[in-house]
């Protein structure tokens, strides 16, 4: 009964699984799979399974575990206060989605758990990557961008991780990377006094309200700068310039935004994150999915 109660989530461990929060991530799932040179219906619905309600949930659970937020974070404007079966219930999706990943392949289930693990780093005290600015941004950069691209792809398609790199494979996932890495420090500037209280120096600390701007408005221009160079070398340049189309709202929001945070700090709020977020995950979304569409020639 008492084991029971460890792993059954409360309302409150359901709350910082964040599953809407997984919408964000999506876009990198959509690209795979619009990329995939083979398409297999069965693996790319348990791959979307995995990590959209298994693996990446249960990173928000294990992080906000331990970070026990008591001031805005995504998506929850104030967070319930966490409990015990929080850690373990994040924990048992890990397992699922390690045991799922099996069905696909073992190279996948390798890549759910290393994933699994380095989220685990980030946020554990005993080694609490968050706490440094350049390794949590690289930890991010790469885990949340290229790596998901890449094992996405390669479940999809049913074919081997060490199968078809080349200079556009790598690409693809470097776009992935920058468009992930352009929003990691907007995620971050409305936290500044609680990060600073909990002992984090994260990367929107280290370059402070305007340099988080300005960093990320740079990793966008360079997402824009592969993709033209990715779609010149596919030969379907009509995908990059509706790209330009779909970014545009996502342009227009973050130079209002930072326009406004120019004026007043207190702009640089969990009210304006959030809603960039959503611009930029909706306009993403939109872009990739059509692409996804299209791969499954449901959209001619």
């Amino acid at each position: 009964m008492q084991i029971l109660q460890l792993i059954i989530p409360s309302r409150s461990s359901i709350a910082h699984l964040r599953f809407v929060f997984s919408l964000f991530l999506m876009p990198v799932y959509l690209f795979a799979y619009s990329q995939a040179p083979i398409i297999h219906i069965g693996y790319a619905f348990l791959a979307f399974l995995i990590w959209h309600l298994l693996a990446f949930p249960a990173s928000n659970g294990y992080n906000s575990y331990f970070d026990k937020d008591e001031d805005s974070i995504g998506l929850l404007a104030k967070p319930p206060v966490v409990d015990i079966s929080l850690y373990y219930f994040s924990l048992l999706l890990e397992i699922f989605a390690f045991l799922l990943g099996l069905i696909i392949s073992w190279e996948f289930a390798c890549a759910v758990l290393l994933y699994g693990i380095m989220s685990k780093l980030y946020s554990h005290p005993a080694t609490r990557l968050k706490k440094y600015p350049v390794v949590s941004f690289i930890t991010v950069f790469f885990f949340q961008g290229a790596f998901i691209y890449w094992s996405t792809y390669a479940a999809v398609s049913g074919l081997s991780l060490f199968y078809g790199w080349n200079l556009n494979f790598m690409i693809a996932g470097l776009i992935c990377s920058c468009l992930i890495g352009a929003s990691y420090p907007l995620t971050q500037v409305y936290q500044h006094a609680e990060d600073s209280r909990r002992g984090d120096y994260t990367l929107s600390l280290l370059l402070g309200y305007k340099g988080s701007f300005i960093f990320s408005g740079f990793l966008f221009a360079i997402a824009i700068v592969l993709s033209f160079f990715y779609w010149e070398r596919a030969g379907i340049l009509s995908n990059f310039y509706f790209f330009l189309i779909c970014a545009a709202p996502i342009f227009l929001f973050f130079n209002y935004w930072f326009y406004k945070v120019g004026q007043s700090t207190r702009n640089a709020n969990f009210k304006n994150a959030m809603l960039m977020n959503f611009i930029s995950c909706g306009c993403m979304l939109i872009y990739f999915g059509i692409l996804a569409l299209r791969a499954s020639r449901l959209l001619l």
